[in-house]
C-alpha cells in the first residue's frame, strides 16, 4: 500500500471519482492547467481534459453559483476555494441556494456539490490565508461540513462526500498537507510516510461522514477535536502523562454525539479544542450539547481551547495557535479541578 501526503491522497480521490464517474467535474481558481495552489489537482487536466477539469475565473460566487447549476442538472461538481478566507464572496450562493434547493424545489432537484478549501493556520499565512470558518457553515440546515485530519481520511472522505449526493463543505487542514504536526512550531516537518494513517490505497474506498473516531483511549479525560489539532492532541497527552482519550470528530455536521457521550460518560471531564476564535465557535456547540447528554457524568467545568477573538495574527501566530503546551495547561486544568 503506497504512502501518501494528504495533497496526495485527495488528487487520488478525484484521480478514482474522474475515472470511474463521468458525471465528476473538477474547477476553481488555478485548479486546471496549474493544478492549484497546493497541487491537489495536479495532471488532472492533462488525463481528463479541459471539460472535466478547468479553471474558473477568480470569483468565488460564480464557482459556488457553477456548481450549484451542475448539480441541478445532474452533474457532481467538485468546486475549490483557494483558500478558505476567501469563501465569504460565496456564502449566500452556498446558504441561500446550495443548501435550500433540495426543499425548495419539493425534490425536483438536488445539489449535490463538494466544495473543498485548504483551511486553518499554522503556515504564518497572516489574517487572510489562516482562517478557520467552520462555524458559519455548522449553523446551516443541510449543509455538511467535514475535516479530515488524516490521508487515509482524507481520501476515503472527499470520495463519500461525493457519492453522498447532499452539499458537503470539505475543509482541507493545509498546515498537515504535508506531514503531522505536534504543535511544537520550532520541529522539523514530520513525514506521512512514517503515520499509519499515511498508508493510502490507490483504489476507491469510502470513509463514513458522521462518525468520529477514538484515536486514543483513556479514563482522565476526553479531549475533543479536529484537523490539524488531533495530531497537537496526541502530542499534548503524551507529554502531559495524563490518561487522555481523544476523539477525532472528522465530520462537524453531522457529527458523531454517540460516541462523544460514550466516552464522557466514562472520563467525566472534557476539553474541547478549536482553532478558530472562541465566541460563537463550534465547540460551543459541542459544550452545550455534551451538557444535555452528559450532565450528570461531568466532573468539572467543560473546557474550550481555542483561538482568539482577534484577526489571525503573523507576528504572534504561536500564541494565538492552540499549541501543545497550551493544551497541556487545558487538560492540566481540567484534570485537576
Amino acid at each position: 500500500m503506497p504512502a501518501m501526503n494528504i495533497i496526495q491522497a485527495l488528487n487520488s480521490a478525484m484521480d478514482v471519482l474522474l475515472d470511474t464517474d463521468p458525471d465528476v467535474i473538477i474547477f476553481g481558481e488555478d485548479a486546471g492547467y496549474f493544478g492549484g495552489v497546493f497541487k491537489a489537482t495536479d495532471g488532472l487536466q492533462a488525463k481528463y481534459g479541459l471539460d472535466r477539469v478547468f479553471d474558473a475565473p477568480i470569483n468565488d460566487a460564480a464557482i459556488a453559483a457553477m456548481a450549484i447549476g451542475m448539480a441541478a442538472r445532474g452533474l457532481k461538481p467538485i468546486a475549490e476555494i483557494q483558500f478558505a478566507d476567501y469563501i465569504f464572496p460565496a456564502i449566500d450562493q452556498i446558504v441561500s441556494e446550495m443548501s435550500r434547493i433540495r426543499y425548495r424545489s419539493a425534490g425536483q432537484f438536488t445539489s449535490g456539490c463538494v466544495v473543498r478549501s485548504p483551511w486553518g493556520g499554522g503556515i504564518r499565512g497572516g489574517q487572510t490565508h489562516s482562517m478557520s470558518p467552520e462555524a458559519f457553515f455548522t449553523h446551516v440546515p443541510v449543509l455538511q461540513v467535514v475535516v479530515p485530519s488524516n490521508p487515509y481520511d482524507a481520501k476515503g472522505m472527499l470520495i463519500a462526500a461525493v457519492e453522498s449526493g447532499d452539499p458537503v463543505i470539505f475543509f482541507e487542514p493545509k498546515r498537515i498537507y504535508n506531514g503531522p504536526f505536534d504543535g511544537v512550531p520550532d520541529k522539523p516537518l514530520a513525514s506521512w510516510a512514517r503515520h499509519p494513517k499515511g498508508e493510502v490505497p490507490e483504489g476507491r474506498y469510502t470513509v463514513e461522514l458522521g462518525k468520529a473516531e477514538v484515536v486514543r483511549e483513556g479514563s482522565a479525560c476526553t479531549l475533543i477535536t479536529y484537523g490539524t489539532l488531533v495530531h497537537v492532541a496526541e502530542a499534548a497527552a503524551e507529554h502531559s502523562g495524563l490518561d487522555v482519550e481523544i476523539i477525532d470528530l472528522k465530520s462537524l455536521v453531522p457529527y458523531d454525539i454517540e460516541t462523544i457521550a460514550a466516552s464522557v460518560n466514562k472520563t467525566g471531564r472534557v476539553v474541547i479544542a478549536q482553532e478558530a476564535p472562541r465566541t460563537s465557535g463550534f465547540a460551543a456547540e459541542l459544550a452545550a450539547q455534551i451538557q444535555e447528554e452528559c450532565f450528570y457524568a461531568l466532573e468539572a467545568p467543560i473546557f474550550r481551547l481555542t483561538g482568539w477573538d482577534t484577526p489571525y495574527p503573523h507576528a504572534h501566530e504561536w500564541a494565538y495557535f492552540p499549541t501543545r503546551d497550551r493544551m497541556i495547561c487545558a487538560l492540566k486544568t481540567v484534570t485537576e479541578a
